[in-house]
């Protein structure tokens, strides 16, 4: 089993991820949004390149690999109806440094659905299953995340993209059901449910986000807690994957630190790689208290 997480939530500067990768003595990072030293932040495929080289770098001489890449291909910030080439652009950036880094799974999306919209364009499937296709052909397994996409509008939209797509696997986020519509169902739309998203998509599971929330109704919005103790079924989730035989990574993203508008800030980065910390401590946690061996896991494979 290997332990991980999504290293912008470490801090924005990749001297933040890799400092609480190393202090959890894990050996792998999720790779998403960096930021190197005379740099802007920005997602691992838009660094300019002496950025990327010297993160690459940087890794190395840590002794930390990057399980996942965190892309923002087709994800809830793109539209079907935008210009394909910003999504094949992306592909062609990922492609190589994907080689440079040995990292065989990349996150994708499947576009942002318009607010009304109960049913996926049979031009996102089309879209998706080219991407997919193009990584597979570089032996790179493409994970699709459930999120603010139209795979993500529904357990039952999540499958007919798995059935649609071949090859397509999925990364199962535990806390986004908490904060996202059903829109397989009557409006209005109930958000939807962890356990009952977990169980329809599992058998093509390849990778877990643990992230926690509960609804608050009064805001219309989430508020994200500690592992275990939100409404995203993490505990039920990550005992029934373990008992079915998962093998793949558990991938922390703890979403509970306000992020400040200047990424720069050293006191963010602080605040970002304490609770990144401890919240992967939680995770061990609850790894240990559900494993159907009773043993300890780690990051430390």
């Amino acid at each position: 089993m290997i332990l991980c997480g999504i290293g912008d939530e470490a801090g924005n500067r990749l001297e933040s991820q890799i400092k609480a990768t190393q202090e959890l003595e894990w050996q792998h990072l999720e790779a998403r949004n960096i930021q190197m030293d005379g740099f802007p932040k920005a997602n691992l495929h838009d660094l300019p390149e002496p950025a990327f080289e010297a993160a690459c770098e940087a890794l190395e001489r840590s002794g930390i690999a990057v399980y996942c890449f965190g892309s923002t291909i087709m994800n809830w910030a793109k539209k079907v109806g935008d210009p394909f080439e910003i999504t094949q652009a992306e592909v062609r950036r990922a492609l190589p440094r994907l080689r440079r880094l040995n990292t065989r799974f990349i996150r994708i999306m499947s576009f942002k659905p318009e607010e009304a919209e109960e049913r996926i364009p049979p031009v996102v499937l089309t879209r998706v299953r080219g991407v997919v296709q193009q990584f597979a052909d570089a032996g790179v397994q493409a994970v699709h995340e459930n999120c603010m996409n139209y795979g993500g509008m529904s357990s039952s939209h999540a499958r007919e993209l798995l059935e649609a797509v071949p090859g397509l696997k999925w990364v199962f986020d535990t806390a986004n059901p908490v904060f996202n519509p059903d829109r397989s169902q009557t409006r209005p739309w109930p958000r939807q449910d962890a356990w009952e998203f977990w169980t329809a998509v599992r058998d093509q599971v390849a990778h877990i986000h643990i992230k926690d929330a509960r609804w608050v109704p009064a805001k219309n919005d989430a508020d994200y807690t500690w592992p275990g103790e939100g409404e995203g079924a993490v505990e039920r989730v990550v005992r029934d994957a373990l008992q079915r035989g998962y093998a793949g990574a558990f991938s922390i993203e703890p979403h509970m630190v306000a992020v400040f508008h200047d990424a720069k800030s050293e006191a963010q980065d602080d605040a970002l790689r304490e609770n990144f910390v401890t919240y992967g401590r939680k995770l061990e946690e609850l790894i240990r208290r559900v494993s159907p061996a009773g043993n300890p896991t780690s990051g430390r494979l």
